[in-house]
C-alpha cells in the first residue's frame, strides 16, 4: 500500500511551536501519540475534526497545515 495523498505540515509547526511533542499534541486534541505518529508519517489520514483541531492548536488554517495530491 502506498502512501496517502494527504501530507502535512505537523512535524514543522511541532517544531515551531516550542518543540512541541507528539504526545503533547495528542493530549490537546485528544487522541493518542501513535495517531499524531502516523499523520506525521502519512500513514494515516485524520478525520476532518481532527484535522481542524490540529489546525486550530498551531494558529492555521486547514489547508495551511495539510495538503491533497491528487493521482
Amino acid at each position: 500500500m502506498s502512501d496517502l495523498a494527504i501530507s502535512n505540515k505537523i512535524r514543522e509547526l511541532r517544531f515551531f511551536a516550542d518543540e512541541m511533542t507528539q504526545q503533547e499534541l495528542a493530549e490537546l486534541v485528544g487522541v493518542t501519540r501513535q495517531t499524531i505518529m502516523a499523520i506525521e508519517k502519512c500513514k494515516y489520514s485524520p478525520t476532518l475534526e481532527l484535522a481542524f483541531k490540529i489546525a486550530e492548536i498551531f494558529g492555521q488554517s486547514i489547508d495551511e497545515v495539510f495538503q491533497y495530491k491528487s493521482n
